[in-house]
């Protein structure tokens, strides 16, 4: 099971090659998400929705990523992650250091979205715990 990640915004390039380094680079202790990468410009300002009716997900497939212009235009690039299974997509955002969190935790069985949407802040942010 990986996240898939969905280029929406092409304007922001350093935003962007900053993001893929954040997302490459392991936690202190090893962790990183498992992440495959959509940077095709047939993408380009796509809303979440025409995403989730356009990516090319596998049944098993989780969460996908959107790296959209909020997330490239913030200097902790707060990525909009979509969970595939809940009822109706449920959309939190997640800065780019944090997204391994997720994705470990769900694809591990060890947390539920919903604890990581609890504990975003007050801008609906997830930051880590």
């Amino acid at each position: 099971m990986s996240t898939l990640l969905v280029r929406t915004d092409f304007t922001q390039p350093h935003a962007w090659q900053k993001l893929c380094a954040t997302l490459q680079t392991p936690t202190r202790e090893g962790f990183q998400a498992d992440v495959v990468t959509i940077d095709d410009p047939v993408y380009q300002g796509l809303t979440p929705e025409q995403v989730l009716q356009r990516a090319p997900t596998d049944p098993q497939d989780r969460l996908i990523a959107v790296a959209d212009t909020p997330a490239l235009s913030t200097p902790d690039l707060p990525l909009l992650v979509i969970d595939l299974l809940e009822e109706g997509p449920q959309n939190l955002r997640v800065i780019a250091a944090q997204l391994w969190s997720i994705d470990n935790n769900l694809s591990l069985g060890n947390m539920d979205y919903e604890e990581f949407a609890e504990a975003a802040d007050d801008h609906g942010v997830y930051r880590g715990l």
